[in-house]
């Protein structure tokens, strides 16, 4: 405690010296405030460069211009020191910033360092007042802050524990201590280790495996870096800890190749584990197995219930049981691994649907073919009113109207006005406009949904969106507009910018300006300056080499800085994807799993049976891909109904059954980026 009061004292002289640099600099310096780089642009560039002495001079030049934004130039500052700053020093900041975004994302970095100082009574008074409670670790770190209260300890703390994806401080001390106190089993434990591993996820698994001592996390490794020499020399089913760590070496071994996996357990490990080890060895590898595509990933997960309790599978696990029994046509499968789902995810549109297909199909051979139909007709319509991919679907299934909903009442200048006037709103659109977009967006949706009047009304939404279509945010336009839950306002939701221009683009070369619209809204949200984790620019999302090769193809002149050019981007994009779409017989559902995963890919996802475009689509095999194919086709329903002025059907874009390329069409285009 004593260190901690010497360095607060050294930073507080510290600090205390740059205040006082910056109010002389600031009086000595002749030329306008405007003039001066901005205070707030200086402080996230000396916070990106871990100049804490620059960091403090900027934040007290922001906090003496009374800058709109000195918040954040004190957060990052405050931040940035947080393992030193002292309880004082934080409730300080929380009442200089009330109701506001950076006081509860501060709140949130303190309590993950109370959580490491072992702080249980100042996070305790603390969490309470935390918002968003939006951080697994934090959840793990306030079980151990209240376990002497709470009543239902044992299932907080394991919903906690499985909670956590990544590997961290709080959970990992969560699950040791309250392993040591008999609150959470060696059960728990091995069923997050089971679970981190068939996601992939080497460090989570590791650290609930450790948790149980130092030699299982060294067979943990061992098993991790080489599976099939760890089972052929290592594994066995002495006790269960050996059987445990066998079925994560299977698991491993299904990662690699799910073949030699089910042989493995044909030939030895099925008959030796226990059953509900084995079952999950056979459900693992008839995930991994369903992810290629593989016919035998049915029959696998079938394998698995013998012994399961399928309940304590992960979310993947079971949604790919469903995709693959999709794929085969065994309906009653789909039912199966829909209801050993959680009822959160089982209320998903997604899982409704493919439930409803399925009681349709199994109604009509059986004996309570008016009770499935019922079922279905319900579940069917429960969803039918939405207006994402699946909405569309089951109203189509349905024989509904294909019409747009009634466009809400127009909003009064109050509403706007009173948009104009939210702070949080003002600040994130002026952290945009300075190039801070990560920060901006993180204000803009803390305040619709933790504002100062807590979550926004519909027609405050509404209202927000308009104020930043108006501005060409068009992002937040978008976004803001697709969280109403009862108005439908289609030109926020898909607004069209630059339409004259794509327009003119697409039909030139005989592409559908809806299907280029709905790949654009994906793409960028027409943010022109966007760029992808990968390195795609532009409103099309272009990567250089892509841009390259069509260039190339077109004779134009290309230099990679044209890449970000409204209309050079337009160009080139709108003739890959008409290049891209004739490759794949028209297919929009190809098209857009080409543009986003490559060509290569949905070249090789079309092989095997011929199956109905959604099954095909369910069944990418890349979770962005897919989510991206529903979205850009469903996109374009709603662009089209804009450009023609009727809603057309979603399944007719999305076109007939999917299957091996014809013999008689023209080969593929190898050649293609």
């Amino acid at each position: 405690m004593n260190r901690d009061n010497n360095l607060n004292s050294v930073y507080r002289r510290t600090i205390g010296a740059a205040l006082s640099a910056a109010a002389l600099l600031l009086a000595l310096v002749p030329c306008s405030v405007s003039a001066q780089p901005d205070p707030i642009l200086e402080a996230r560039d000396a916070l990106r460069r871990r100049d804490a002495g620059r960091l403090a001079m900027a934040r007290a030049s922001a906090m003496a211009q009374k800058h709109p934004l000195a918040m954040w130039a004190d957060y990052w500052e405050l931040q940035n020191r947080l393992a030193q700053a002292s309880p004082e020093e934080l409730t300080a900041f929380f009442a200089r910033w009330p109701d506001t975004y950076v006081e509860d994302r501060l709140r949130n970095d303190w309590l993950l360092e109370l959580g490491r100082r072992n702080d249980w009574a100042t996070f305790a008074a603390e969490h309470p007042k935390f918002r968003m409670q939006d951080d697994k670790e934090v959840a793990c770190y306030a079980v151990l802050a209240q376990r002497e209260t709470l009543d239902n300890l044992r299932s907080v703390a394991r919903r906690a524990w499985l909670a956590q994806r990544e590997a961290d401080q709080g959970c990992g001390l969560m699950a040791s201590t309250l392993l040591q106190s008999g609150v959470l089993s060696e059960a728990d434990i091995w069923r997050k280790a089971r679970r981190a591993t068939d996601a992939g996820r080497r460090a989570t698994a590791r650290q609930a495996v450790a948790v149980l001592g130092p030699e299982a996390a060294q067979r943990f490794d061992d098993l991790y870096d080489n599976a099939a020499r760890y089972l052929a020399r290592r594994a066995g089913t002495r006790d269960r800890t050996d059987a445990e760590l066998t079925t994560l070496a299977l698991v491993r071994l299904a990662a690699g190749d799910p073949e030699v996996a089910a042989e493995q357990l044909d030939a030895a490990w099925a008959s030796r584990l226990p059953e509900d080890l084995a079952a999950w060895a056979w459900a693992s590898t008839g995930r991994q197995a369903a992810l290629r595509l593989s016919p035998r990933a049915p029959d696998f997960y079938q394998r698995a219930t013998l012994g399961a309790r399928e309940s304590d599978w992960s979310e993947d696990m079971l949604a790919w049981k469903a995709r693959a029994a999709l794929r085969a046509g065994r309906w009653q499968q789909v039912v199966q691994a829909i209801n050993a789902m959680s009822e959160a995810d089982q209320a998903d549109a997604t899982w409704v649907y493919w439930k409803g297909r399925a009681l349709l199909a199994l109604s009509r051979d059986s004996q309570d073919s008016e009770k499935l139909q019922t079922e279905a007709v319900d579940l069917l319509s429960g969803i039918a009113d939405q207006h994402d991919y699946y909405g569309r679907l089951a109203a189509e299934d349905m024989g509904r109207p294909l019409v747009l909903p009634q466009p809400p009442a127009p909003l009064t200048e109050a509403e706007q006005a009173a948009a104009r006037r939210n702070p949080g709103l003002g600040r994130a659109l002026q952290l945009i406009g300075m190039g801070l977009r990560s920060e901006g967006v993180r204000e803009w949706n803390w305040t619709l949904s933790f504002g100062s009047q807590g979550r926004m009304t519909d027609r405050e939404l509404l209202a927000a969106a308009q104020l930043a279509c108006d501005r060409e945010v068009w992002d937040r336009c978008i976004n803001t507009s697709d969280r109403t839950r009862d108005e439908f306002q289609i030109e926020q939701r898909f607004p069209m910018p630059f339409r004259a221009e794509v327009l003119a683009k697409s039909r030139d070369i005989g592409l559908d300006p809806a299907y280029v619209y709905g790949l654009i809204r994906q793409e960028s949200r027409f943010v022109m300056d966007a760029r992808s984790h990968v390195g795609a620019s532009g409103l099309m999302q272009l990567m250089p080499a892509t841009a390259r090769w069509t260039a190339r193809r077109l004779g134009l002149n290309f230099t990679p800085d044209m890449i970000t050019d409204r209309n050079v981007n337009l160009a080139l994009g709108t003739n890959y994807l008409k290049l891209v779409l004739d490759d794949l017989g028209g297919s929009q559902a190809m098209g857009a799993a080409a543009y986003n995963a490559g060509p290569g890919r949905p070249r090789r996802w079309r092989e095997g049976p011929v199956v109905e475009a959604p099954i095909w689509v369910e069944n990418i095999p890349f979770s962005e891909t897919r989510d991206y194919v529903k979205k850009v086709l469903a996109n374009a329903t709603y662009y089209a109904a804009q450009i023609t002025g009727e809603l057309p059907s979603l399944k007719l874009r999305l076109g007939g059954p999917i299957g091996p390329r014809d013999a008689l069409a023209p080969p593929a285009q190898t050649d293609l980026p």
